[in-house]
């Protein structure tokens, strides 16, 4: 059985109107990963991801730079998160 890590992220900075969500999904999903990402009332981008403790950790660093546009001012990593179900990576909306 393989081990899974999963994690919740808050990402504070300019993170919404710069494709963040999107690229969140396209980077987890090359990874494998499951989770969902979404943009908070307050401007933040909330983000599980859950599978390999590699992947996961590869993607909480990747995070911390975000896409081209994006500045990103502190990601605040929790252990755990509700992963939705069926698998796949999600973009909920707003």
């Amino acid at each position: 059985m393989s081990e899974t890590r999963t994690i919740s992220v808050i990402v504070t900075g300019r993170v919404q109107g710069v494709s963040y969500r999107a690229w969140t999904q396209a980077e987890a999903r090359a990874r494998g990963l499951s989770g969902s990402v979404r943009n908070r009332d307050d401007g933040t981008v909330e983000a599980v991801f859950s599978g390999p403790p590699e992947a996961v950790a590869a993607m909480e660093a990747l995070c911390r730079s975000g896409p081209a546009g994006a500045r990103v001012t502190d990601v605040a990593v929790r252990a755990g998160g509700d992963v939705p179900p069926g698998g796949g990576f999600r973009i909920l909306r707003d």
